[in-house]
């Protein structure tokens, strides 16, 4: 029998709210179309929305987006009861959590398990805009499990830097999750092309899941489309795309993804760039000085 994960993307559009409750009816209201998926995937800082629960908002300016953080408890409570009750592992995007030693905030991805688990893992490389809302960045990658499969987290521009990526396929990831929040088109498809590329060098699944929305200022407008990626390769879409949202508005898309398919490609697929890139290894070692330059 295949070894089969079905996972969810839940394309959240960020929309002014009067409160936390207004944040939660929506979520609820989203994840109620999961029904089915084993793992759902928010995106990056969709809950940046709960920005706008202040009177006065637009007035505020962008660098107190940290303030967010406030939600952080009743964000935790939220996801750890819908994971129970839905009986779903949720990546719940990310949310600004202040930095334990008060120094700045760190945008931190949440993994909730039905058990009550909670996995995060903080940014390891921030997006340049970040550094004007006091973000600091992260410095671990350890992937998880959902069942028989290993997830790794890759927030947004984190996506856009492949070591990142190679060190969760090292690490044993058969899938990578992307959050992101981009705020222009050309800034989505930054991200979406880097995720199909970690997809065929890593043999790899890819989930992209993207904020959208447009509140209006100081907040940047949320630009994407959510996709599930696999290798190019027989046995998968020609072009890698195993499911695809609608562009640019609230969406839901579903996938079932089959690891033992996957994990044939990486044996006698046309490219099998997973074991070719381990191959090389004294190759890289030759010139790590120069790819360690400047660390």
């Amino acid at each position: 029998m295949s070894n089969l994960l079905t996972v969810a993307a839940v394309q959240f559009e960020m929309r002014e709210v009067d409160g936390f409750d207004t944040f939660a009816a929506q979520t609820r209201g989203l994840l109620d179309r999961t029904d089915g998926a084993e793992l759902v995937v928010l995106p990056e800082l969709f809950t940046a929305a709960l920005f706008t629960a202040r009177p006065g908002w637009r007035d505020d300016p962008v660098s107190e987006l940290g303030r967010i953080a406030d939600y952080t408890d009743d964000y935790g409570a939220l996801f750890q009861e819908l994971a129970s009750s839905r009986g779903q592992v949720i990546v719940a995007g990310s949310h600004l959590v202040r930095a334990p030693d008060g120094d700045g905030v760190h945008n931190t991805a949440f993994v909730f398990f039905p058990d009550g688990t909670v996995v995060r893992h903080i940014k390891t490389h921030i997006f340049p805009a970040e550094s004007g809302w006091g973000t600091t960045e992260g410095s671990v990658l350890a992937p998880f499990r959902v069942g028989s499969v290993t997830v790794g987290v890759s927030i947004c521009y984190e996506t856009e830097i492949p070591e990142v990526a190679t060190v969760l396929t090292r690490k044993g990831a058969d899938l990578i999750v992307s959050p992101s929040y981009t705020f222009t088109e050309a800034g989505f498809w930054r991200v979406r092309h880097c995720a199909q590329a970690r997809a065929i060098e890593n043999q790899v699944y890819v989930v992209h899941c993207p904020t959208t929305g447009d509140p209006g200022a100081p907040l940047s407008p949320g630009r994407g489309r959510s996709s599930v990626l696999g290798p190019c390769d027989a046995g998968f879409a020609p072009n890698g795309v195993l499911a695809e949202a609608a562009p640019d508005t609230e969406d839901i898309i579903t996938a079932r993804l089959d690891l033992d398919l996957l994990h044939e490609n990486r044996r006698t697929g046309a490219a099998t760039t997973h074991s070719d890139r381990r191959r090389r290894a004294s190759v890289y070692r030759h010139y790590a000085g120069e790819l360690l330059a400047g660390a």
